[in-house]
């Protein structure tokens, strides 16, 4: 099918309006980019969330360790003070042992306490890699929503005066088979990218001459991104 070029672009011009309004609620490629980069986010959040509360319950299980560990102290020392006055061998004997047991369990805490001192540099470490990866998802949020902001307004094509500048001959084809850009690489039809040998054969039609696509079959507008 042979067509000059400005009436190509009428016509993916007409494909692109009449494809929109099939799909009403159909989003543009920068919304898109927004609602995966946000959920992106949002699944990054949580891990940060996660990381941070597993810091927060170590600092609270070191807190409840040290305090342990002072009550301990304060209970040796005060056998060892009424071990200096005690002369009643069972009560010295007592004490004696309350004094080993409480020994033995600070020894026992302050093995706790230096593995809970490794254990958490490496979950603040992980919790600052988190919120390195949340800081850096925010800017790429932030980026995609001025994208979004900046979209121009969807316009209202009138479909049926590009119609009427087109052959019948080509609408009845378009009709049936559909139309659609093609990029040099990817068909904006099916959204296959053709093996190199179809992507030669199509860039190489004459510039009047709409070829169709080998996979799908759609009249392929060849443009460039200055179009």
């Amino acid at each position: 099918m042979h067509l000059p070029k400005d009436q190509q672009l009428k016509l993916l011009q007409l494909a692109d309006a009449e494809r929109a309004a099939a799909h009403p609620g159909g989003k543009r490629e920068e919304e898109k980019e927004l609602e995966r980069l946000t959920a992106e986010r949002d699944r990054i959040t949580s891990a940060a969330s996660a990381a941070q509360m597993a810091v927060d319950d170590m600092e609270l299980e070191i807190l409840r360790i040290q305090e342990d560990e002072r009550k301990l102290k304060r209970r040796e020392l005060d056998d060892k003070h009424q071990l200096s006055a005690e002369t009643d061998p069972e009560r010295r004997k007592d004490l004696e042992h309350d004094r080993y047991a409480a020994k033995s369990r600070i020894a026992d805490l302050l093995s706790e306490l230096k593995e809970a001192h490794n254990e958490i540099a490496a979950l603040r470490n992980n919790r600052d890699n988190h919120g390195a990866r949340l800081d850096e998802a925010n800017r790429k949020v932030e980026a995609a929503q001025r994208a979004v902001d900046a979209l121009p307004e969807v316009e209202q094509v009138d479909t049926a005066a590009l119609r009427a500048g087109l052959p019948e001959e080509l609408l009845s084809l378009y009709d049936d088979i559909g139309a659609a850009a093609f990029n040099g690489r990817t068909c904006n039809s099916c959204f296959i990218q053709l093996p190199p040998a179809e992507r030669a054969e199509v860039m190489g039609a004459d510039a009047d001459e709409l070829p169709t696509c080998p996979n799908c079959g759609a009249l392929l507008v060849r443009v460039t991104p200055e179009q």
